[in-house]
């Protein structure tokens, strides 16, 4: 099991563009076409898989909302804060 995160170390180690909506981490990515936007969500979720710990992915038209947090934990982890960054760099 992995530590909650304070508030604090939310605020500092969360990337940029990343919001705090209660116990998750959220950001909604852009992308041109439909079918960018679908390759990103499939990419992010191998990354996902690999480190077994899952998002909730939402996907629009040209945009994909992406949710993270430790329901095991109740709230936000380091591993949070690490699939955002990884996520990212994917974009």
């Amino acid at each position: 099991m992995a530590d909650l995160l304070s508030d604090e170390e939310i605020q500092e180690r969360a990337p940029d563009d990343w919001e705090r909506e209660g116990d998750e981490l959220v950001r909604t990515f852009e992308f041109d076409a439909y079918l960018e936007g679908v390759g990103f969500a499939a990419g992010i979720a191998g990354i996902a898989e690999e480190a077994f710990h899952h998002p909730e992915i939402t996907i629009g038209w040209r945009e994909v909302e992406v949710r993270l947090t430790s329901h095991e934990e109740g709230g936000i982890t380091e591993k949070d804060v690490d699939l955002a960054a990884r996520f990212d760099d994917l974009a």
